[in-house]
């Protein structure tokens, strides 16, 4: 059995993040597999509730990856809050009679961030712009391991889990195709209970808000985890609206300097060398001037000070959105003067260059983990934070939309034209030659059409 193949073939793609394709990731040998089951956002419940459903699944898989690829050890970390995922997780493994650990954290944010996990689990440091195969390790997630067990069974990854949740009558868990449309994902969690809402794609800290009209338009990938549905004009929203002026301009006149943000920053107290606090005296110090006193995207920093060795560190950033949401006393937003000096660095074509060979984690980093339930509450969405009970829901889908790129990499290539007939499974389009990407297959049976950069399949 050729595992990777397997993987390749299936177009499997990490579920949680940035949707890097595991056939690659899989290829290295490393020390330790671990499965990322911490489940980082808060309000997301889908691989909470895989851990207590499909814990044999998990299991045996974890397992079977060990075994053919030679990995000496498979752990699944999660957080010991998680009672139920834990005994059915212990149940597996008794049943199985599988060497796969469970490694039980505590319940911070973000915990499920892979360099904090592979810390937590191993106590090594990845270095800062790293990855864990520098220190051994290898790390997926919960539903990533599902979909390579499936893979293994000759089932391509055709449809996804997510967490629906928010402001909807009934929140949920729901497996649908990949494709699937955001209105029918809400619509499966009872509608909207109210009509002044906006949506996030993904977490309340990482994720992607988004307005209603725009939800509406917008379909399930590979690597949605999950829709938020969130009052309009509520604190998530009320921060992505901050224009790029206002926020330098408060950044100069409030930022008092007091470091918070940097003592509490995950990558910091790893031992990298990120420092928001200096980043955002730096920039506000340093504001072009601006004759009509607007400051937008494409004249915000002065070229020179990309040149600054502190700014530069902007580049290991994670963006887990402590700084602004918990850390900061005034409300800045170093989070995003990051995320923007990033997109600087990147067209300036300057690349990171790391210092030193050895990183240490900061002695004080046990007491400054941010609770999970604080952050989710200083977030705006303490309110759906106990929601245990959610529903769940399979479905399926007359229309799906089905984007040519769901993952780090270069875009699927069709292998099929316009207007012809599909049948679910069947690969639509495929991964270059020689390139990183993943193949694509059709998550429900019917006619396909070559629309722009997606190819769309309506049911007949």
């Amino acid at each position: 059995m050729d595992l990777i193949k397997q993987i390749f073939d299936s177009g499997v793609v990490g579920c949680g993040g940035a949707g890097f394709p595991t056939h690659v990731k899989l290829k290295a040998s490393p020390e330790i597999l671990i499965i990322n089951g911490a489940e980082c956002e808060p309000l997301l419940r889908t691989d909470r509730y895989l851990m207590i459903h499909e814990a044999e699944k998990l299991v045996s898989g974890v397992d079977l990856i060990c075994r053919e690829l030679s990995i000496p050890e498979g752990r699944i970390a999660l957080k010991k809050t998680y009672t139920k995922e834990i005994e059915a997780l212990t149940a597996a493994i008794e049943k199985l009679h599988s060497k796969v650990q469970l490694h039980l954290m505590d319940s911070f944010y973000p915990a499920g961030d892979e360099q904090v996990v592979v810390y937590e689990v191993t106590g090594k440091v990845v270095p800062p712009a790293g990855i864990p195969l520098d220190v051994g390790a290898i790390v997926d997630n919960v539903a990533t391991i599902i979909a390579v067990a499936d893979a293994v069974s000759g089932i391509p990854f055709t449809e996804k889990y997510l967490t629906v949740t928010g402001e909807v009558r009934e929140p949920s868990v729901l497996k649908v195709p990949v494709g699937t449309s955001f209105a029918q994902c809400i619509e499966m969690a009872g509608g909207t209970i109210s009509d002044k809402v906006m949506v996030v794609s993904g977490g309340p800290m990482m994720g992607a808000p988004m307005s209603w009209e725009a939800a509406m338009n917008a379909s399930v990938t590979k690597t949605t985890s999950g829709i938020l549905v969130l009052p309009k004009d509520g604190a998530i929203d009320r921060r992505r609206k901050t224009q790029l002026n206002h926020m330098l301009n408060r950044a100069k006149a409030a930022c008092i300097q007091c470091t918070f943000c940097t003592q509490l920053c995950p990558r910091h107290m790893l031992g990298h060398p990120l420092q928001p606090h200096r980043i955002m005296r730096k920039i506000a110090m340093n504001m072009p001037h601006q004759d009509n006193n607007e400051t937008t995207k494409d004249h915000w920093i002065l070229p020179e000070l990309l040149e600054d060795k502190d700014i530069r560190q902007a580049a290991i950033c994670s963006e887990c959105g402590v700084c602004e949401v918990y850390a900061c006393p005034m409300g800045l937003q170093p989070r995003v003067v990051n995320s923007l000096i990033k997109g600087e660095l990147a067209q300036a074509g300057i690349r990171y260059s790391r210092e030193g060979d050895t990183w240490e984690a900061d002695a004080n980093r046990p007491y400054r983990k941010v609770p999970t339930k604080r952050i989710a509450a200083r977030a705006g969405v303490g309110a759906y934070y106990h929601i245990d009970g959610h529903t769940y829901k399979e479905e399926t889908a007359s229309k799906v939309v089905l984007p040519l790129k769901m993952n780090i990499g270069v875009p699927a290539e069709p292998v099929i034209s316009d207007g012809v007939h599909v049948e679910k499974g069947q690969l639509i389009a495929a991964c270059p030659e020689g390139k990183l990407g993943a193949n694509l297959h059709a998550s429900i049976s019917g006619t396909a059409h070559l629309t722009g950069n997606a190819i769309t399949i309506t049911e007949v």
